[in-house]
């Protein structure tokens, strides 16, 4: 068999040999928009949408080989006989292929929002207006705080809409999260063919999560192939912005690594600072106490050497998850606190790399990479919403909050009754008493097992009472020694824009205006502030159905939309009625307590400080695409 890089080097056994990993949702429309050949998406082949948790799709075995025989023999046309590859699909062909690829779901109300998803052909979020030609000598600056991943795509559509832009990082690199997160085992949880921009799509992902690495070198080619890099100030940290009313612009002062300050003008800002930046330590007595070495997972001191130490880790969230069993394979002994138990989705490809049958087959059957991002974002599209919706009347106990969420309570019980199973005590305590989405999911290929097996790992779920010079004492009066504290606490998700001071009109301070209980817009603007934007800001975080990357997109179209209303009519400044941001507010809050996150008393950052929900998105993916397609200017103050 020859199995070559290329298609056109590849033999017929090699190509039969790819097509057994291919996933038949985005193989066949691939392959049919390719050659515009409809025939390669027969009815009886479409995927069951009962079956999306089905890696067979809900087709048999006969079905599935004969979807691939329709692949084989479009792949040998392609290779043997130069069949020219078609012009990208028009709407119409387009609506066929993602209904048939969405197994006969209509799709009218998704498909532009699925032109978009796709990046095939025009990039359709492109930013159809620019600058020069709305408002050539209206000096407008728009300033974006952090070069993360927010921040470099709100800086590319700037800068095609022909923008003057300044990026301020406080950072040395591109990259936000993915740059400061080095602990070991770090990774998305999110398939990269969803966890990537929707015009920088890459059909070489070396894994199906990508690590952080892998990710931070991501961004920082969609930095230098965009030319942004040249537009970020790096080592540059915003201490503070203040809006002038008279001049309708931002003072945004900075701090360089020198400690000289600035302070920069700017029509606009937007703040792409995130929910996941700032580190949450526990308010633990004795923590300056301990005469060893400690620090938290997203500061990781690498300079520690954890060989043959002993170990304690505080927190069994997503990140010391990733960390844990790399920690057990060095430490003498590890001791691990869990406050809370986690909820873990099997995820056998979690840590795996892509095979070489997949990187073929994204390599070298047309538009495969775009399909599959669809067929990912469609499995996702509701995701699993609706088991995280609260049943009016359900008469469950406190453990489950509906029919949909005791049946994926069920499951994922399953799933840990199968790895502990055979250990009572250690399936007690990894068990959670509280409902499925009310705290984050964390992906497993059976890792976490393996690791809390080992003889040389404890979990301890008793209250710690403090921190000694010698290790970490717990309630029940045991004394837990370590050489080295590690910290895998999470991150004061809550605490919006901090440690900036934000000052709007009439000298109105954000901070005091929330309160501690931050709210926005659509997560994006809110009154007083005239020309702010936010990005990943209150209520937009994604549970169970999508990739933050896409509401990035989604806010980065509507604040250009913004824009381009005050060039295009040559307003100073625009900001959301109160009545309006009230009402949005009043809407997601309602709705939050008709999930399992909002009406569950389990801790979690899902969570402010007085109980609200201030991170969650409790609608559909569509529904905020639908909101922020175009700011409808009724909503808005213009000054």
């Amino acid at each position: 068999m020859a199995f070559d890089r290329d298609l056109a080097n590849t033999d017929d056994e090699g190509v039969r040999a790819a097509l057994e990993h291919a996933d038949v949702p985005a193989l066949l429309p691939a392959l049919a928009a390719a050659l515009g050949d409809l025939t390669l998406i027969p009815d009886h082949l479409r995927p069951r949408t009962t079956a999306m948790l089905d890696p067979t799709w809900g087709l048999s075995d006969d079905e599935r080989a004969e979807a691939r025989a329709l692949a084989f023999g479009a792949l040998v046309r392609l290779r043997d006989t130069d069949a020219p590859q078609a012009a990208a699909p028009d709407v119409d062909t387009l609506r066929t292929l993602l209904e048939w690829a969405a197994g006969g779901a209509p799709i009218d109300d998704y498909l532009e929002l699925l032109r978009e998803e796709l990046g095939i052909g025009d990039d359709l979020r492109q930013p159809q207006w620019s600058k020069d030609a709305l408002a050539p000598e209206r000096p407008f600056t728009v300033a974006i705080v952090g070069a993360g991943m927010s921040g470099l795509a709100a800086a590319h559509r700037c800068r095609q809409a022909g923008l003057d832009v300044v990026v301020l990082e406080k950072n040395s690199d591109v990259g936000g999260t993915w740059f400061e997160n080095t602990y070991p085992g770090c990774r998305v949880d999110v398939s990269n063919l969803f966890y990537s921009y929707s015009f920088a799509q890459r059909d070489d992902w070396p894994e199906h999560y990508s690590s952080q690495q892998v990710l931070l070198d991501y961004f920082r080619g969609v930095a230098d192939s965009n030319e942004i890099r040249s537009l970020v100030q790096f080592d540059t940290e915003v201490t503070s912005m203040a809006f002038d009313d008279h001049a309708a612009t931002w003072a945004v002062q900075v701090r360089r690594a020198d400690g000289t300050e600035e302070a920069i003008e700017a029509q606009a800002v937007i703040s792409a600072v995130g929910q996941l930046n700032r580190p949450n330590l526990p308010a633990i007595a004795g923590v300056e106490r301990f005469e060893g070495p400690a620090f938290h997972s997203a500061r990781w001191d690498p300079s520690i050497d954890l060989t043959g130490k002993r170990v304690a880790v505080i927190g069994t969230g997503a990140s010391a998850v990733q960390f844990i069993p790399r920690v057990a394979d060095d430490a003498a002994h590890l001791t691990i606190f869990q406050r809370t138990p986690a909820w873990f989705i099997p995820s056998p490809q979690y840590t795996q790399r892509i095979g070489d049958e997949v990187g073929w087959l994204r390599r070298n059957v047309p538009g495969y990479t775009h399909w599959s991002r669809f067929w990912t974002f469609w499995r996702n599209v509701e995701g699993m919403m609706p088991m995280a919706r609260v049943d009016e009347g359900w008469d469950g106990d406190e453990r489950s909050v509906g029919a949909g969420n005791e049946m994926i309570r069920e499951y994922l019980t399953g799933y840990l009754n199968q790895q502990f199973g055979d250990d009572p005590e250690l399936l007690a305590k990894v068990v959670p008493q509280y409902p499925p989405f009310a705290k984050r999911f964390i992906l497993d290929d059976g890792t976490w097992a393996a690791t809390l097996r080992r003889d040389d790992v404890e979990l301890v779920t008793e209250h710690i009472s403090e921190v000694t010079p010698d290790g970490v004492h717990t309630a029940d009066g045991e004394q837990h020694d370590a050489d080295v504290i590690i910290y895998g606490t999470g991150f004061a998700a809550s605490d919006f824009l901090t440690p900036m001071k934000v000052t709007g009109r009439q000298g109105r301070d954000l901070h005091e205006t929330w309160g501690g209980d931050a709210r926005a817009y659509l997560g994006i603007t809110l009154p007083d502030f005239p020309n702010f934007f936010m990005l990943y800001g209150p209520n937009t975080n994604i549970v169970a159905n999508g990739s933050i990357i896409y509401f990035s997109e989604c806010g980065v179209h509507y604040i250009l939309g913004c824009i381009k209303a005050l060039l295009e009519r040559d307003i100073a400044a625009i900001e959301p009625k109160v009545e309006v941001h009230d009402a949005y507010n009043e809407r997601v809050d309602a709705e939050n307590l008709r999930m399992a996150w909002g009406v569950s008393s389990v801790s979690s950052w899902y969570k402010n400080a007085s109980g609200r929900t201030a991170q969650n998105w409790p609608f559909s993916l569509l529904e905020y695409w639908q909101q922020t397609r175009e700011p409808n200017l009724d909503d808005f103050e213009l000054l």
